[in-house]
């Protein structure tokens, strides 16, 4: 059975940092694209981030850019989002995601892997 999942959210000040892990099991991912999408209260899922099988494409969300740095560890079957220079719009449900494509540039939720999500609350 694949799983996929998160940790690391929790509450963190305004300006303050996170990181949250992602951890896959039941397959590996080492040949897939992986991300994480968020999801505020009220709000549609958005996405955060991307990066590709061997990291040599990484994309992030406008409102991220500059703050956020995904990074994944093949070997270990995780990824990371370190989050720096949080703000309250950062308030959110954090998702990792698992593109079962075969070593796609960017991940795709269609067919994907999801985890449970964990909350990130930044507030003053």
């Amino acid at each position: 059975q694949v799983r996929l999942a998160e940790s690391g959210g929790g509450w963190v000040q305004i300006g303050g940092s996170l990181r949250l892990s992602c951890a896959a099991s039941g397959r590996t991912f080492a040949e897939n694209a992986m991300g994480w999408f968020r999801q505020a209260p009220g709000k549609e899922r958005e996405f955060v981030a991307s990066i590709n099988w061997d990291s040599g494409y990484i994309y992030y969300a406008n409102s991220v850019k500059g703050r956020f740095t995904i990074s994944r560890d093949n070997a270990e079957n995780t990824m990371d989002l370190q989050m720096n220079s949080l703000k309250p719009e950062d308030t959110a449900v954090y998702f990792c995601v698992a593109d079962p494509r075969p070593r796609p540039i960017v991940v795709s939720t269609e067919n994907a892997y999801w985890g449970q999500g964990v909350q990130v609350t930044v507030s003053s």
